[in-house]
């Protein structure tokens, strides 16, 4: 079961919000622009593995990406935060976040990635 995330006081809740904002910022912009999108990190095998997937069923996406495993971490946090999601990539389908990897599979698995896409 799910926990309901604790209040946060609004000194905190205004450092996350500010927190790397320009990162959040152009991402936001991109998903809101774009059907597909997948943000990753240079050289890990679930966002190759998410993009794979995706052009071989002929979806057209953009890909971020943001620094490599040991690069830019402190950065992507903001993302994480953003998202509320651990790891990358994060996917996001018209604008709304699907998960990551092994997500946006059990999607196309499902049938279900044909119709988000179709809507």
């Amino acid at each position: 079961m799910t926990q309901p995330r604790p209040p946060i006081h609004p000194v905190i809740a205004k450092a996350q919000a500010d927190f790397q904002n320009d990162l959040v910022e152009e991402v936001s912009k991109v998903i809101a622009t774009e059907k597909v999108v997948v943000v990753g990190v240079s050289g890990l095998q679930p966002g190759k593995k998410a993009r794979k997937l995706l052009e071989a069923k002929g979806v057209p996406h953009r890909y971020l990406e943001y620094g490599s495993y040991f690069k830019g971490w402190r950065r992507r946090l903001a993302l994480k935060i953003w998202v509320g999601w651990p790891t990358f990539p994060l996917v996001f389908i018209k604008g709304t976040f699907v998960g990551g990897a092994s997500d946006l599979k059990a999607l196309s698995e499902s049938g279900e990635l044909d119709k988000l896409l179709a809507e």
